[in-house]
């Protein structure tokens, strides 16, 4: 996730809410965007009609929630529940509703009526017809239409068609998806509209008004999407959506935005454009499209597994190959989510097919957890490159030493037991102090690393080169001039007695007090690998690195002091020790002249350790994983008959002596091993 340069999102449950709900009513040329205002300006009775059509009307339930301080569980149709959602806003318990409503018929929704109507008792001789649909249908059989006073007046077509252009169509390049609610009142006696025919029933309607409903996004997807586009990051969404709603919801997320020149497509055009006739990926053709486009819509799981599968092969320049993560909750979105980079399946809406082809599971199904997951991503990434950057420092400066003092001396300036405490540094406590550096908001104000960043970067290498240089020269400075610069005994071996030469001496203590304090100061400077200047930054936010660091500061004062002979260390001075820290303190400013000198002129070879790419087989069928996977699940069944055979078989031969059993053994494999492939494939099955 570190490296993750494109997020390919589902837009249900993921970008919205999953929650169906009433963004506004038209009544009467006018919208109204709260059932509070809407309840103030309509008459009672019209507001009655409105509840009572929308809960008869109705087989949703809503719960109360599982969990305190959680949402209503809603059960059945998304929109009734975002209908009777809106009624509870408006102080209507729909269940009394209901308890208090005799239904003498209900006409069923259909797709091909696109409506469905009931039919309740409003008196002995008058019934009452309510029906909700699709708007355009359910308003063209309207010839009546209700005012907030509580009126009605005629509906003619020309109406019907100003409604259409300023209410209808204005609603859906919203993204709302549209209901129409009307009733009709009928003078006839409940028995005798049993036997009437749906299209008798619903007609001549009063329509009471249009609903907006929408899918809204959550409140926080918006500002995570800048934050991605901010860390160089594309975020394009998949949906089964229309067209118009996809683009409505992409520019409420920041995803599209006017004048951008950004694609929005459907998934059948996708198909036709970027697939030949037998279904495989036209590389050229989709790079030619993708690195516009945004959102695609009316697609299904196997475009996202194509858009998955393009981006990831693309050798586009100056784009290359793209580091992709997915979502998906879906069975149908296994594919796409195993072959992505990094897939995300949803904690609470994805399948247990999703979660298990997943690497990693959304626990609150929400887009803004996936850039919590960039963030952690990369500051796992920049953690490793930190305790890199100082291991290597201590490596190449501890080695170099001992190397150049067996030459030099004929001894190492540093004993077994010192260079176990440096290692002791170098490996537990500094992987401990540098990998739990807190994430920050900075992570996400720089592109991602490349799918080619090499390991060690030129600047890492540069602080790695030029501080091992700086201890390396100051540790050989005090080997050979420490006695005289200190004025002290020197503590060299052919400077000594043949009897001292094992005794610990303060010239070599300060050797390695010098170079302890050097990793000290400079694990500071590996804090920041970015040649940011201020490497406090945020140092204490990070309790552990300071509690580390007091630590080893501590024990580094109770080895030299304290423990003698057996970490071969003499007692140093107030002095000597300042002058210790003193030099050891000289590695900050040293990497503060580093991060000011400019990568541009630094040799290419400073960059190694270059990721290696594995490259995919090549697949020219699009059945071709298909028939991995049988051939692979027939070959493992294969493989566990054979096992049990020659369990069975071998059962009897286990008891025999070593030499009859091996000549048995040999007898009873040599006629399977000599079959031809199938042969042996068939005998197995």
């Amino acid at each position: 996730m570190g490296s993750a340069t494109t997020i390919c999102s589902d837009k249900t449950g993921t970008l919205t809410t999953n929650r169906m709900t009433v963004m506004k009513v038209w009544i009467e040329d006018r919208d109204f965007t709260s059932s509070q205002t809407l309840i103030k300006a309509i008459d009672s009775t019209l507001k009655d009609t409105l509840c009572i059509g929308i809960c008869i009307n109705s087989t949703a339930e809503i719960l109360p929630p599982k969990v305190e301080g959680g949402l209503p569980e809603h059960t059945g149709n998304k929109t009734e529940c975002a209908l009777l959602q809106f009624v509870q806003s408006c102080g209507v318990l729909y269940s009394s509703i209901r308890s208090s409503t005799e239904i003498t018929r209900m006409l069923t929704f259909s797709s091909q009526k696109k409506r469905m109507s009931v039919v309740t008792k409003l008196s002995k001789k008058v019934s009452r017809v309510y029906t909700k649909g699709a708007t355009e249908i359910v308003l063209d059989l309207c010839t009546s239409i209700a005012r907030r006073d509580g009126s009605t007046i005629e509906l003619d077509a020309e109406k019907k068609t100003l409604i259409k252009k300023t209410v209808i169509e204005n609603y859906a390049s919203q993204g709302y998806r549209t209901l129409c609610l009307a009733y009709r009142d009928v003078p006839t006696l409940p028995s005798q509209l049993e036997a009437s025919a749906d299209s008798d029933i619903e007609t001549d309607l009063t329509c009471i008004g249009i609903v907006g409903i929408e899918d809204p996004v959550r409140s926080e997807v918006p500002e995570a999407i800048q934050v991605c586009h901010k860390a160089g990051i594309v975020v394009r969404m998949v949906t089964g959506d229309n067209i118009s709603t996809a683009r409505s919801i992409a520019a409420k997320c920041g995803i599209i935005e006017s004048g951008d020149n950004s694609l929005v497509m459907e998934g059948a055009e996708f198909r036709a454009r970027v697939l030949d006739a037998r279904g495989r990926l036209k590389q050229a053709a989709f790079d030619g499209l993708w690195p516009k486009l945004r959102v695609l819509a009316r697609s299904s799981p196997k475009d996202k597994y194509t858009l998955v599968t393009g981006l990831m092969e693309t050798k586009m320049e100056p784009h290359g190959p793209q580091i992709v993560a997915v979502t998906g909750d879906g069975t149908n979105d296994a594919p796409a989510l195993k072959k992505a980079d990094v897939g995300f399946a949803m904690g609470i809406s994805g399948t247990a097919v999703a979660k298990d082809a997943s690497d990693i599971i959304i626990m609150d199904d929400n887009f803004s957890s996936i850039v919590k997951a960039i963030k952690w991503g990369r500051n796992v990434y920049d953690s490793i490159a930190k305790f890199l950057q100082f291991q290597l420092t201590v490596n190449i400066v501890a080695i170099s030493l001992a190397f150049l003092g067996a030459i030099l001396l004929q001894q190492s300036p540093l004993t077994a037991v010192q260079m176990l405490w440096i290692n002791l540094i170098m490996d537990s406590f500094a992987s401990l102090a540098l990998a739990t550096e807190p994430p920050t908001a900075l992570l996400l104000d720089r592109a991602p690393y490349p799918k080619t960043q090499p390991l060690l970067s030129k600047t890492m290498t540069k602080h790695i080169l030029g501080q091992s240089i700086f201890q390396l020269t100051v540790l050989l400075v005090l080997v050979f001039l420490g006695d005289v610069l200190f004025d002290i005994p020197s503590g060299r071996v052919y400077d000594l007695p043949e009897d001292e030469r094992d005794d610990p001496s303060v010239h070599m203590t300060i050797v390695f007090n010098v170079f302890v304090w050097m990793q000290l100061f400079n694990e500071l400077n590996c804090r920041k690998i970015h040649d940011e200047l201020n490497i406090f930054d945020g140092l204490l936010h990070n309790s552990v690195f300071v509690y580390v660091c007091v630590f080893q500061i501590g024990m580094q004062v109770i080895l030299v002091q304290v423990t003698g002979r057996f970490f071969n260390t003499e007692p140093l001075s107030i002095g000597q020790w300042f002058v210790c820290i003193g030099i050891g303190f000289l590695s900050i400013p040293i990497g503060l002249t580093l991060r000011v000198l400019s990568d541009r002129h630094l040799p290419p070879w400073m960059a190694c350790c270059r990721e290696v790419e594995v490259m995919p087989i090549a697949d020219g069928h699009p059945a071709r994983g298909q028939e991995l996977w049988l051939r692979g699940f027939t070959r493992i069944r294969a493989q566990i008959r054979v096992i049990k055979a020659f369990q069975e078989r071998l059962d009897p031969v286990m008891s025999m002596p070593s030499a009859l059993y091996s000549e048995t053994f040999q007898e009873r494999l040599d006629p399977v091993m000599s079959m031809p492939s199938a042969l042996y494939s068939e005998k197995m099955e």
